[in-house]
């Protein structure tokens, strides 16, 4: 921004603080840059949600540990370093607002603050020294999948293996040895059944008679209203299907027949972002966080050995949103979120938005950001789904998506205890986290290092056969899909073999 618009804002923001605390008290200059529509928002409401951003966002150094340390060790030491810069950074701030009995919830994983203050606190806050912004904290809809009606005529049996999880020859990776045993999914949804028959044995929170849902299950919706699920649920609720669905995906099998998972020996955990598929940043900064170290139901005693493996993602948060300025515009604050998880030793994967067919249309958080490992959709003949979102995205030099995944017409989980099909980039995602669990599973050295798993999904996606929808040819940022890797489809469709082979065979990986 110009330095003579960066005046003119100020100014603006200093009438508004001056009609508020005064123009002696205005006059001393704002310390924070505040958002448009703080203060509007405070004034019509009696008091806006907002987010207290603090100066540093960096990623902490973990020097003198080695890149190549245990990985619990790693995610211990960044835990405890994101933890002590918060407690440092926010304590003057934390008391402020206690001593005026003013509730806020604080992050140590990108160092913000979320609260509900009236427009005279924000004026005083905006003053201070320790804080670097005030943002919105928007609810903003996502729009999700929709179920999809039965064919007509006689309802075809599906008690089988689910289309997409043998079109990315998951069952030859199982047929070696390797269903996901010994790795933990986390997903970041509308929630979950766990008890749903293709979920409880695969629920970490499950030992087969009791369950416990501490460090296994998280619900960042505190203020819903007449919500199904209510406000803070002790235990995994989906509030949409969705949810249930994706955990279906990507580790789903009930027994019985209905083989819908990749990875169904991997233990899942959930956090519940949406509320009937609205989140907001704050809701997704909270699942992140408690997926990097979970805690119990009370949101106490964070364990970072308990924390995830790989992350499965099918949310996004649209940065233009009517109306204007209250979009998803902290982006820089969900970008260090995720770049602190995939520090980790996170493997983050995310969906790519279902906004095509035309290119540059992965545009919004956490797609696109560099650190996220982005998924397109493609059909049961592994043409393109005409509505996969495709880049280039601006500002990064990736192909994006990284590569693509079955998203049409996906059967799996439902609540309540039933199955069905969905289309989106949402299906597609989480069969890339069934592969990197099934990875994982057979190398465990692989765990805590996402680059080297992401570097083997590319290398090994099938391209044979893969085309845009309809087969036209398409070009997204100068490279036709007929040439790999592209914007379009990636670096081809996930296939669990060819990655299993790459490692056994071509890598010598020690597992």
């Amino acid at each position: 921004m110009s330095s003579s618009r960066t005046e003119r804002k100020r100014a603006r923001q200093l009438r508004r603080v001056a009609g508020l605390i005064g123009l002696a008290a205005a006059a001393q200059a704002l310390a924070a840059d505040v958002q448009p529509g703080v203060f509007s928002a405070a004034a019509r409401d009696g008091s806006a949600d907002v987010l207290l951003v603090l100066a540093d966002q960096s990623r902490p150094a973990l020097t003198p540990l080695r890149p190549d340390a245990d990985r619990r060790i790693r995610r211990r030491a960044l835990v405890d370093a994101l933890r002590a810069r918060a407690g440092s950074d926010q304590g003057a701030l934390r008391r402020w607002l206690d001593v005026r009995g003013l509730a806020h919830r604080d992050f140590w994983i990108a160092n913000v603050m979320q609260a509900r203050l009236s427009a005279a606190t924000l004026a005083e806050l905006a003053t201070r020294r320790d804080i670097a912004r005030i943002d919105i904290n928007p609810h903003i809809a996502m729009r999700l999948p929709d179920g999809e009606p039965p064919p007509p005529g006689p309802a075809a049996p599906q008690a089988s293996i689910a289309w997409g999880v043998s079109k990315i020859e998951a069952p030859a990776v199982w047929a070696s040895g390797f269903t996901g045993r010994g790795v933990v999914i986390g997903g970041e949804d509308t929630g979950y059944q766990w008890n749903h028959p293709a979920l409880i044995a695969h629920y970490r929170g499950w030992d087969g008679s009791a369950a416990d849902h501490n460090y296994n299950w998280h619900d960042a919706i505190h203020d819903s209203s007449s919500n199904p699920c209510g406000n803070d649920a002790p235990a995994p609720c989906d509030d949409n299907s969705h949810g249930t669905h994706t955990a279906g995906t990507f580790a789903g099998n009930d027994g019985a027949g209905n083989i819908i998972g990749v990875a169904p020996g991997a233990k899942w955990i959930g956090c519940r972002n949406m509320d009937r598929g609205t989140g907001t940043p704050a809701r997704y900064i909270e699942c992140m966080q408690w997926m990097l170290a979970p805690t119990d139901l009370d949101g106490a005693d964070p364990n970072p050995d308990l924390g995830a493996d790989i992350v499965s993602n099918s949310w996004s948060c649209p940065q233009a949103a009517p109306p204007a300025g209250e979009g998803c515009t902290p982006a820089d604050i969900l970008e260090s979120t995720v770049a602190n998880l995939v520090a980790g030793g996170i493997f983050y994967v995310v969906a790519a938005q279902n906004s095509g067919s035309a290119c540059s249309t992965i545009i919004d958080p956490p797609a696109i950001y560099d650190e996220s490992f982005d998924v397109g959709a493609t059909d049961s003949g592994d043409s393109l789904a005409n509505f996969s979102s495709r880049g280039p995205v601006a500002g990064s030099s990736l192909i994006r998506p990284d590569l693509s995944a079955p998203g049409a017409s996906v059967y799996s989980a439902v609540p309540t205890n039933s199955y069905g099909t969905k289309s989106g980039t949402s299906m597609a995602a989480p069969h890339v986290a069934g592969v990197a669990a099934l990875l994982m599973s057979a190398f465990p050295a692989l765990k805590g290092h996402p680059a080297k798993v992401a570097s083997i999904l590319r290398a090994t996606a099938a391209t044979s056969g893969v085309t845009n929808t309809n087969g036209v040819v398409q070009s997204c940022g100068g490279t036709p899909i007929t040439q790999w890797p592209n914007n379009m489809a990636g670096y081809g469709r996930v296939d669990a073999w060819n990655a299993y082979h790459e490692v056994v065979f071509i890598d010598g990986f020690d597992g």
